[in-house]
């Protein structure tokens, strides 16, 4: 047990001095098994989960942050001229223990949290906010980076370093380092306010999808499912003591991927709605009052550091630079987005039309009418092709070919590594010289504990300043087979999954000196590209035939299927494209807000947004409800959710370069490597990606690909 400073002080006056002596050694011997304390020493500094314990995460991050301070005032206090070396590196260096703590802290409270974790992540967010302010609100400490960032130009400095240097320049600017002390006092106290609430948005959003979950009472309601989905539906009933009934998780998105298959109206209309209120339920999950005090927290920040509003100052560093440029960007995209969707509405009403019981299509109608339509026009049946996306086939035979063919990765997968969840699986990144080059963690599957969605993070960041090596994860939520059955996938899911491997190879590719700019620590609407990009690979004919195998058969799937995929990949495009056009809009309208306005009425809001935009279609709700919009209100994608569209067009762009010339080649794999995912962010955003395709970024591959206009 670690004995904090109350209980120690306690001790002090009550016992004797031996004691005191005993107690003093006790937590001295607590501190030094605290696994966190010092780097650890299995392959890469790899976390050891086996001796991890949650109550190590909070005198770990307190001591971090302790040590981190002392280590920023020693810079700052430096009677030493300025240099690059005694400010810059020293910087880089410091921290190191609260960067160790917070890599696993950050990967268990999104995808394996627990109520101590919960109760922690609220604790410490204000603090960690508070820390960070303390770096970035230093005063001697700006001065000295503004000292070397005037003359930067003068010093003997590598491309990299001076990228540093301007980077840091920027980062205390927009921090607020040039504040009068008295506005850095109110900066400080919103940051902590808006941290409090960020985490309180998180965990409320948790617990409001846990109990969103949708009970059914009988087996046919479950209708239209496969035995495989029915099952895991039974299975997930029975681990929340609910037997003799059926259980569906709701997802993070507002459309459910169960509404493509369910066949009772009555029941999809009910999963519908039970996601699209999940944090609307007046109840102590509803998160609608916090996200309105989290807006109004940031347009106050904003005006603070004399910004028109918090878009303005947050997409000072993007690739876009500004909201008008991003509106802009997004005007493009709009009208044929809509139009599309509008004629793909009309389509499926007419399906609907000639059936039976006639009636006006809702948007919980979409997707289950939607693949009637996809199967009349192109014969595509979901049900037909899952059985050839087994998830370790996807993985092994597809995501990890693709990366073997373009750039000679190989992965060996280890057993011998502690995991924090049985379901978590390991791997050695191999590159083509035979050099490990990192570690590769994937959780694949959904838990009540972990947060929506799919991502990448690293536990540990590629440096060579600080000798370190990448350790990097993906997490998805894709539904867990029932024992003894299959994972199948859909190939949405297997796109995810080499969605999130091109995070990782950006990751496991970085060639940094610096941890700050090494690998995906890059603007929001760029580190999507990456990621997008190698969606590319999935439907590459010599990746696909090497992953998409009948699970019974091993048989390839045939031509004639695959066929149909390729002639279908256009098809709901005005749907997909609308329905995340309208997420962005509801990202970038709520962080328009200017500090003058009053609290919002968050429904009020949201109506009255995507209606000024046009993107209020009826029946193609947002991709996320401001409500549950976890990417902007918790994880960093404020007023940079439109970085998906942008990023889509970097990517289709890019691949068409690939396309002229020769595709997947490893000599090509080789140059995107090296001009992109080994770049970090090294260079300008807009010069990186000039260099590689030749031309600023062109719009038309990505509304060609998406069947928006004509090729």
């Amino acid at each position: 047990m670690i004995l904090n400073n109350k209980y120690l002080l306690f001790a002090l006056i009550i016992f004797t001095y031996a004691c005191k002596n005993k107690a003093t050694t006790t937590m001295q011997n607590s501190l030094t098994e605290n696994p966190f304390f010092e780097k650890s020493i299995l392959p890469f500094n790899a976390p050891d989960f086996k001796k991890i314990r949650d109550s190590d995460f909070k005198p770990a991050i307190e001591e971090g942050m302790k040590q981190q301070q002392a280590e920023i005032q020693k810079i700052a206090d430096n009677a030493a001229e300025p240099t690059f070396e005694n400010t810059f590196v020293e910087l880089e260096k410091s921290g190191q223990l609260l960067n160790r703590v917070n890599g696993v802290f950050n990967l268990l409270s999104g995808a394996n949290t627990n109520p101590t974790l919960q109760k922690l992540q609220d604790e410490m967010a204000p603090k960690l906010a508070a820390n960070q302010d303390a770096i970035f609100l230093n005063t001697k400490l700006f001065e000295r980076v503004k000292n070397i960032y005037t003359k930067r130009e003068k010093l003997n400095l590598t491309p990299e370093s001076k990228r540093l240097v301007e980077y840091y320049e920027q980062k205390f600017e927009l921090s607020g380092a040039a504040l009068s002390d008295n506005d850095k006092e109110k900066l400080k106290q919103l940051n902590k306010e808006e941290a409090g609430l960020s985490s309180k948005f998180t965990n409320m959003l948790l617990g409001a999808s846990k109990g969103a979950a949708l009970i059914l009472d009988n087996k046919t309601q479950l209708a239209g499912l496969s035995s495989g989905e029915q099952d895991a539906a039974s299975e997930y009933a029975k681990a929340k003591k609910l037997d003799g009934k059926w259980l569906i998780a709701i997802k993070n998105t507002t459309q459910q991927p169960l509404l493509h298959s369910l066949s009772s109206r009555e029941i999809r209309e009910k999963l519908f709605n039970a996601s699209w209120t999940r944090a609307e339920r007046d109840d102590t999950n509803d998160t609608r009052k916090v996200i309105a005090q989290i807006a109004l927290i940031r347009a106050k920040k904003a005006a603070l550091l004399n910004f028109k509003n918090y878009a303005e100052w947050k997409l000072k560093d993007q690739m876009a630079q500004t909201p008008d440029a991003v509106e802009k960007f997004m005007n493009q995209l709009v009208p044929a987005a809509t139009g599309k969707a509008s004629v793909e509405a009309e389509d499926i009403q007419k399906v609907i039309n000639a059936q039976k019981d006639a009636f006006k299509l809702g948007p919980w109608d979409w997707d289950f009418y939607a693949e009637q339509v996809r199967k009349a026009k192109y014969d595509l049946d979901e049900n037909e092709i899952k059985p050839y996306f087994e998830i370790n086939k996807v993985l092994q035979k597809g995501v990890f070919y693709a990366a073997n063919l373009l750039y000679g990765l190989t992965f060996k997968e280890r057993h011998d590594l502690p995991v924090y969840q049985p379901d978590v699986r390991v791997f050695d990144v191999i590159d083509k010289d035979g050099s490990q080059i990192g570690l590769f963690y994937c959780d694949y599957f959904k838990r009540d504990n972990k947060s929506g969605g799919a991502w990448m993070d690293n536990m540990v960041v590629q440096s060579k300043l600080l000798g370190t090596k990448p350790v990097i994860y993906n997490v998805c939520n894709f539904t867990k087979p029932a024992p003894g059955q299959p994972a199948l996938i859909s190939y949405d899911d297997a796109k995810t999954m080499f969605h999130e491997f091109g995070h990782a190879l950006h990751g496991f590719f970085a060639n940094q000196q610096y941890p700050s700019i090494s690998g995906a620590n890059t603007a929001r609407d760029f580190v999507e590209f990456p990621s997008q990009f190698n969606e590319n690979w999935a439907l590459e004919p010599k990746v696909f035939a090497n992953y998409a195998v009948h699970y019974k058969t091993g048989a390839v799937m045939p031509q004639v299927l695959v066929n149909k995929i390729k002639k279908a990949a256009t098809f709901n495009q005005g749907y997909a494209l609308t329905e995340a056009l309208a997420a962005a809009d509801l990202d970038l309208q709520w962080h328009k807000l200017s500090a003058n306005q009053p609290l919002q009425d968050v429904d009020q809001f949201e109506i009255a947004s995507l209606h000024k935009t046009k993107l209020d279609l009826a029946t193609v709700p947002p991709r996320y409800r401001s409500s549950y919009f976890l990417h902007i209100w918790s994880n960093g994608y404020a007023a940079g959710y439109y970085a998906y569209a942008w990023t889509e067009m970097l990517d289709h762009d890019a691949f068409s370069w690939f396309q002229e010339h020769g595709g997947l080649t490893r000599e090509n794999g080789q140059r995107f490597r090296d001009m992109i995912l080994s770049k970090g962010n090294t260079e300008d955003y807009g010069k990186m990606f000039r260099d590689f395709r030749g031309h600023n970024p062109d719009i038309r591959p990505m509304l060609m690909s998406r069947g928006l206009i004509n090729k």
